[in-house]
């Protein structure tokens, strides 16, 4: 009797401050892609926890999960997306939006790039 209320006792011990010791899931941050496709931020807080994509919508099939491995294809090109590899296999136009349009949205240093970053309220330089 005594050995289930010390198990008691400690499930609850765990139950309750269980929460506490976990640690934030690290859904591999930014990405800035250099080349071919320059200029390219990609989210993952934006797919994995603003849209609700899971790790293996991309990694395991478009993409692997070592960083840098597409930038190694050669077919890792807008060309490459447009025929529905890598980021074009929902940016399809029917999907979500085409990796053809909205260049701004991925792209940095164009028209839009505050928005890519997720800095819409933030004032353009010069402007309050």
């Amino acid at each position: 009797m005594r050995l289930f209320f010390i198990c008691l006792i400690c499930g609850l011990v765990l139950l309750i401050a269980g929460p506490g010791f976990a640690e934030d899931v690290d859904h591999g941050g930014d990405i800035h892609f250099k080349q071919p496709v320059v200029g390219v931020l990609f989210s993952h807080t934006l797919h994995v926890e603003e849209l609700g994509l899971e790790c293996d919508s991309c990694h395991g099939g478009l993409f692997e999960y070592e960083a840098g491995a597409a930038e190694a294809k050669d077919d890792f090109t807008m060309k490459g997306l447009a025929e529905g590899n890598y980021c074009g296999a929902c940016h399809d136009g029917s999907t979500v939006f085409s990796s053809e349009t909205r260049c701004a949205d991925c792209h940095e240093g164009v028209k839009g790039y505050k928005r890519a970053l997720g800095l819409v309220n933030a004032p353009e330089p010069g402007r309050k």
